[in-house]
């Protein structure tokens, strides 16, 4: 029996074949209009040049591409590999920080991508635009485009010879229906909540919004339209952990293709059903599962390819030496030739290569000595911005932090977690109570904003050197010391405004490190860093004497370094004791609906 939906999808096809105007429509150029195309697929950068032959199908939904390359800035950051994503598949995509992974997810918005021409790519890149338009306008305005636009391929696939018959019209056809205008305020509002809007928040207009909160519009834009192929690099940077824990409850029901970006081990566990590994030698490797099925597969591989390796060098090693000892007896001469052509058959079918691990970073904070406590102290302190006892986001916090504190700050977004740290630096001071410092403590503060105070004109060296006069000036010096935190080779003496997020954010942690603080407060500090540069920090502070004070949405770090986690909720903070950061996270997941 054919559903209500399919006939309606055939009468329509039927129509459109027997329209005595249909058959005036010219089919399309091979070269896409800009207006055919989304918003986001629009703003791609000039400087990367990506190539690559698709050998899917044109109408497939799956993609496959061979010598797959992309370069910036005439370096090469993906070399001549294969490109393989499968529909209804959610990938996380893995690799050092500047090894090109939000270059690849740009240059998929290419026209020149080696993908189906008729495939959506949506690449979430930018946050909403400043308009007059509240944030359930704004999606529902931009989901009204959308059908606009699908309704127009339709009509284009349509008027081109064969079209009536083209598969890719069902997968329109079904976003269409999905997309369903009777409901799109609810559903709109039903997103923004799951992203941490209130019904107050909501009715602001975007120009009236900070630039996270207009990032989570463009978020929920994104989840709305549910693209064919939909490219996520980092969306959790702008959430708290309540917002996190429903964005990946969310993309656990994404049924097209999904590409994401993200530092969080445990978001990428519980998203994703695929791994693409971008190596250090510039290759696609794939996985099936998530990461931690990823770093396990990866590991038996790694044993497997390294035992292989062994055996056969030690038979090359063995032949070698017999036809090197087989002197002038013609027998055995015979004998070393013929096993000497085994190596040449060995040679031409390709070695089994050694593994060849990248190189791994060690994160140092210097030991400072111990200060005596009370080193930061909170007696009765209220504030408020505007001074004002009813607009207190705190009253009454008698809190320490010591140089023995390992404490992370959670709750919601605007519950006050960064004014806390701003607080404790100084930055503000208390509207009722006294803040009290240890007379020698230094303190350090990273926030995710850190990396735009740097001088983007120098490059690494030459800023440090500057900022450290009293250290050693010598290239030798400061190639070892910036290259602990990640920097390494031409990243060194290349110019800060050309270096990726990530390597920016490490510089910052060598500036920090090397002004030796007795207590560190980090603002969202796995921002743009890759996990294994995560580890690395969190391995750092454990290792590191001073006291550690940490806003962070990524569990997986909280759970490494935090012995106390703070709740900071109803303008009070208080200790979280049901089950740590884990039990925490529980709690939010059964608040999530979806």
């Amino acid at each position: 029996m054919v559903s209500a939906s399919k006939q309606k999808r055939l009468n329509a096809r039927k129509s459109k074949k027997d329209d005595p105007k249909t058959a005036e429509v010219k089919a399309p150029s091979k070269q896409t209009s800009p207006n055919d195309l989304p918003l986001d697929k629009l703003e791609l950068n000039n400087d990367l040049v990506v190539t690559g032959v698709l050998t899917s199908l044109e109408t497939a939904r799956d993609v496959k591409a061979e010598s797959f390359s992309l370069s910036f800035h005439g370096r090469e950051l993906i070399s001549n590999t294969t490109l393989e994503i499968n529909h209804g598949r959610r990938y996380g995509l893995l690799g050092a920080n500047g090894s090109g992974k939000s270059s690849f997810l740009e240059a998929l918005t290419s026209p020149d991508a080696p993908l189906p021409k008729l495939m959506d790519v949506y690449l979430l890149q930018e946050e909403a635009e400043p308009t007059d338009k509240s944030a359930v306008e704004y999606v529902v305005h931009h989901a009204k485009a959308e059908i606009e636009r699908l309704e127009n391929k339709v009509e284009a696939i349509l008027g081109e010879e064969g079209g009536v018959d083209n598969p890719a019209l069902d997968d329109i056809y079904d976003r269409i229906e999905e997309l369903d205008p009777s409901t799109f305020e609810a559903r709109a509002a039903k997103i923004l909540c799951g992203l941490g809007f209130t019904a107050q928040t909501m009715k602001k207009m975007t120009k009236d919004m900070s630039g996270g909160w207009r990032m989570r519009v463009a978020l929920a834009k994104a989840l709305f339209i549910r693209p064919t192929m939909l490219l996520l690099d980092e969306p959790t940077n702008h959430l708290d952990l309540e917002a996190c824990v429903w964005l990946e409850e969310y993309l656990k029901t994404y049924n097209r293709i999904l590409i994401l970006v993200s530092h969080s081990q445990d978001f990428l566990n519980g998203v994703c059903t695929n791994i693409i590994h971008l190596d250090h030698k510039r290759k696609f490797n794939f996985y099936t599962g998530n990461y931690d099925s990823f770093i396990k597969t990866k590991e038996e591989l790694e044993v497997n390819q390294m035992k292989a390796y062994n055996k056969q060098q030690a038979e090359i090693e063995h032949i070698k030496k017999f036809a090197a000892s087989a002197g002038t007896y013609a027998n055995l001469v015979r004998q070393a030739k013929s096993k000497l052509k085994i190596i040449e058959k060995m040679e031409a079918a390709g070695l089994v290569e050694k593994v060849d691990p990248p190189r791994k970073f060690s994160f140092v904070f210097h030991n400072v000595g111990k200060l005596p406590p009370p080193v930061l102290s909170f007696s009765n302190v209220s504030f408020s911005y505007s001074g004002k006892p009813q607009d207190f986001l705190y009253r009454d916090l008698d809190i320490a932090v010591d140089m023995d504190s390992r404490v992370a700050l959670v709750g919601p977004n605007g519950v006050g977690k960064s004014t806390l740290l701003k607080l404790m630096t100084g930055e503000l001071g208390p509207t009722v109570g006294r803040i009290t410092r240890h007379s020698h403590l230094k303190l350090a503060k990273y926030n995710q904003h850190s990396a735009d105070q740097l001088d983007m004109d120098r490059n690494p060296i030459d800023y440090l050197r500057s900022k450290f006069k009293e250290l050693p000036q010598d290239m030798d010096y400061w190639r070892q010391t910036i290259g602990r935190y990640g920097l390494t080779g031409t990243h060194q003496t290349e110019v800060i405004g050309h270096l990726s997020d990530g390597l920016k954010s490490r510089l910052v942690f060598a500036e920090i490190a090397l002004n030796k603080p007795h207590i560190i407060l980090l603002d969202e500090p796995t921002n743009h860093l890759d996990i294994e540069t995560i580890d690395s920090l969190a391995e750092a502070i454990n290792n590191y004497d001073g006291g550690v004070v940490l806003v962070s949405h990524d569990f997986r770090l909280i759970s490494q370094i935090a012995d106390d986690i703070w709740l900071c909720e109803n303008n009070v903070v208080s200790k979280w004791t049901n089950g740590g950061i884990e039990g925490y996270k529980k709690m939010l997941q059964k608040k999530v609906v979806l």
